[in-house]
């Protein structure tokens, strides 16, 4: 695979190594689509990356007024299989290596970015410049730049930018967060988070051959090149902090995102991180234990992640918001509420998955409503995962200027703030 080359003038990704520099982010931005501008009711799309993005490309092909035209993926393997799956369910969609090539294709109206982490930002741009709206996997960005880049593209083009953290439109959760608004529980004051699993270790990977099914230069793409090694594809480079941004950007942004919308929140103004990578001797640079705490003035909430031990006990939620009165659960898909004796006082639940949270995407596309988590809301929650990891970093607690947007007092967190790309590679609005 080639870099990307000078001819794409219309999509220009590679540019100098300076950053155009991105208007501020506020809500005046947000010139939405309007129906005039939008899309005609039949859609197209295409769908980048075959793991996540078979979720996607099934939410599309179970959807009316849409058709999939382009699957993406740089292994070929990959590809293979997820083009026979769409062709058992009767369509007729392209296979492609190079998702570029769904981009020059002026007839092709949304796309679904299921890549890693470090693809999310800079793929997100280059859709948004070719006129595509975007529905972003979750955490939609690999470091707190590239939100703010996102944003802008969004703005800036006027594409519709959905994130996929789903549960903004799982009608159960969201008749949770209403009650918690209507008073269920007194005035709402700590939500505390948590994630667990059963993970094993990932081992130490040793350098080999590329596999001769995978474009490793095209899978790498902005993030600067490192040696191939063989336990990085499919998952593990999660939790390498080059590609990924360990479990708090993979699932912690779930309950991250329900929390600070229950809570009613934006930025913190202060965000901790402790833990470590306790379970296992492995290649695995992100902590596999911790807690993070985020000050919301007066709010606050905690996330805690123990990914190599199961909390058995602990299934039962996701997010619990305490307040004066009662504390209410975020069981998925829906939410119970219990007063201060512990007993039950109600409860609800809905839908899960992907497919309304598309749905609403879809719709939204079609008439410029703003969809359930456009992407400047997405990046708001996001932020806390890029703020905790950056904490977790460097070992201290960081302060944070809501006004502003920033980091403030720590040049050394600042400098996390972005990060380096492959010469050339710059993401620019």
């Amino acid at each position: 695979m080639t870099e990307l080359a000078g001819s794409l003038d219309r999509r220009q990704f590679l540019q100098s190594s300076t950053l155009v520099a991105a208007a501020a982010l506020a809500p005046a931005m947000f010139n939405r689509v309007s129906a005039q501008e939008s899309p005609s009711q039949d859609l197209t799309a295409g769908v980048i990356g075959t793991g996540r993005g078979m979720a996607h490309a099934n939410a599309v092909l179970n959807s009316k007024g849409i058709k999939l035209n382009y699957v993406c993926d740089v292994d070929q393997k990959r590809l293979d299989l997820a083009m026979k799956t769409v062709a058992s369910k009767g369509a007729k969609a392209e296979g492609i290596t190079d998702f570029r090539r769904m981009l020059d294709d002026p007839k092709l109206d949304v796309v679904f970015i299921a890549t890693c982490n470090h693809w999310h930002a800079p793929a997100t741009i280059l859709a948004c410049s070719a006129q595509k709206h975007v529905y972003v996997e979750k955490p939609g960005s690999h470091n707190a730049r590239e939100g703010e880049l996102m944003v802008t593209a969004a703005r800036k083009y006027k594409r519709v930018v959905q994130m996929g953290n789903q549960r903004r439109t799982w009608p159960g959760i969201q008749e949770g967060i209403a009650k918690l608004k209507e008073g269920a529980i007194g005035k709402v004051l700590m939500a505390r988070c948590w994630y667990d699993a059963n993970r094993p270790s990932i081992g130490k990977g040793k350098e080999v051959p590329v596999p001769e099914t995978l474009d490793f230069s095209m899978w790498q793409g902005p993030a600067p090149e490192r040696p191939y090694v063989d336990n990085l594809v499919h998952y593990n480079w999660h939790w390498r902090w080059h590609w990924g941004g360990g479990e708090l950007a993979n699932n912690g942004i779930h309950s991250l995102d329900v929390a600070r919308w229950g809570l009613g929140v934006d930025y913190p103004t202060q965000v901790s991180f402790n833990g470590g990578r306790y379970h296992y001797d492995d290649d695995q640079e992100t902590p596999d234990t911790g807690v993070a705490y985020f000050q919301f003035g007066d709010k606050g909430c905690t996330w805690e992640v123990s990914s190599c031990l199961p909390r058995r006990e602990e299934k039962h939620s996701m997010v619990i918001f305490y307040g004066t009165e009662g504390t209410l659960h975020i069981v998925d898909p829906g939410y119970k509420i219990y007063n201060l004796k512990g007993e039950e006082t109600g409860k609800g639940s809905g839908a899960g998955g992907e497919q309304e949270h598309i749905a609403n995407f879809l719709d939204c596309v079609r008439t410029g409503k703003t969809p359930n988590s456009e992407i400047e809301e997405g990046q708001k929650s996001t932020l806390l995962c890029h703020l905790g990891n950056i904490s977790y970093k460097l070992g201290r607690t960081l302060n944070f200027d809501p006004a502003i947007k920033k980091i403030v007092g720590d040049k050394d967190a600042d400098a996390l703030w972005g990060r380096e790309y492959r010469k050339g590679w710059e993401p620019v609005v």
